[in-house]
């Protein structure tokens, strides 16, 4: 029986099998997008121009000797190949474990075709049991935090999004702004949910990523999968 490592690299280096040269790629951030862009700078394709989503996965590509360009410095990005913490239905995705979630998001809509990676326990038949990531901005976060308990109110989600915090304090992201976690256990209505949330002063973006991914890969014990939304 293969572990979630085992499963992680194996899907890792079936995307990195899809990008071609002369490709503009972005790259994910988290522990399954780290092995895809391993696999990637294993490749040594020619003429290739990547976009990373995190200060750690720039490094990590640039230390591969892969070349990175900044968001808008490039023609449109041809494929993003990203992790996610939930696979739910339709390729509906929760993202933002790793704080990149805007990044993230800012890549993805900016890319021609985007593919999710994951291990199998990242697949599930309905989105929430994953905390859902709120990236807020740090000034007055605690009203925005009293809002966004609102907003959860109303999609009868009763639970207080909780400040991320680690022994070093509160995480920041790359922006320089707060991640407040929803754990909402059922989110019966992602699209609605998603756009209450963006609505409120203060939130800057939330980690629901909803109809952006094209085509899923899934690490099992039998192989990779290819799952459509």
């Amino acid at each position: 029986m293969s572990s979630a490592e085992d499963q992680k690299r194996a899907v890792g280096e079936a995307a990195a099998a899809l990008v071609e040269a002369d490709m503009v790629v972005g790259l994910g951030t988290g522990s399954t997008a780290a092995w895809f862009v391993k696999a990637l700078g294993a490749r040594g394709l020619a003429g290739l121009t990547c976009v990373a989503t995190s200060q750690a996965t720039a490094e990590l590509a640039s230390s591969l000797g892969l070349k990175i360009a900044e968001l808008g410095e490039t023609r449109t990005i041809d494929l993003t190949i990203d992790g996610a913490d939930e696979i739910g239905p339709g390729l509906s995705l929760i993202k933002g474990g790793g704080a990149a979630l805007l990044r993230e998001k800012l890549v993805w809509e900016a890319s021609k075709r985007c593919v999710v990676i994951g291990d199998a326990a990242k697949q599930v038949p309905l989105l929430g049991r994953y905390a859902l990531p709120i990236e807020v901005v740090a000034f007055g976060h605690k009203t925005t935090a009293d809002r966004i308990c609102d907003v959860l109110a109303e999609f009868e989600i009763g639970v207080a999004p909780r400040l991320r915090v680690t022994d070093a304090g509160p995480v920041r992201t790359d922006n320089g702004n707060l991640i407040y976690d929803a754990a909402c256990g059922r989110i019966e209505e992602p699209a609605a949910l998603g756009a209450a949330l963006k609505s409120l002063t203060g939130v800057v973006e939330h980690g629901l990523f909803l109809d952006l991914a094209d085509r899923a890969l899934i690490g099992t014990d039998g192989g990779v999968i290819t799952v459509e939304p």
